[in-house]
């Protein structure tokens, strides 16, 4: 999903992006490209990942370094979740 906004976006699709990559510094992302990155995971994943919601229960600091690790952690955590259930 990454790749796909950072390709559709801004045509960037040579970047390397791992679990320690954060959004705001390594790949330079607004807030607005994650209203985005929320669309994407809704549209992937429905009511069972809610980006906005992991995103209010942080401080500004915390979503400044938010990484890819931390996002995926949350997705699998939301997805098995909602398998339980």
């Amino acid at each position: 999903m990454l790749a796909r906004l950072l390709e559709d976006e801004y045509g960037l699709d040579d970047i390397e992006i791992g679990m320690r990559t954060t959004f705001n510094r390594d790949l330079e992302l607004e807030s607005i490209d994650l209203v985005t990155l929320a669309g994407l995971l809704q549209e992937r994943y429905g009511d069972r990942v809610n980006f906005a919601e992991f995103l209010a229960g942080m401080d500004f600091d915390e979503i400044i370094e938010l990484t890819v690790g931390r996002l995926v952690e949350y997705v699998v955590t939301s997805l098995k979740a909602g398998e339980a259930s």
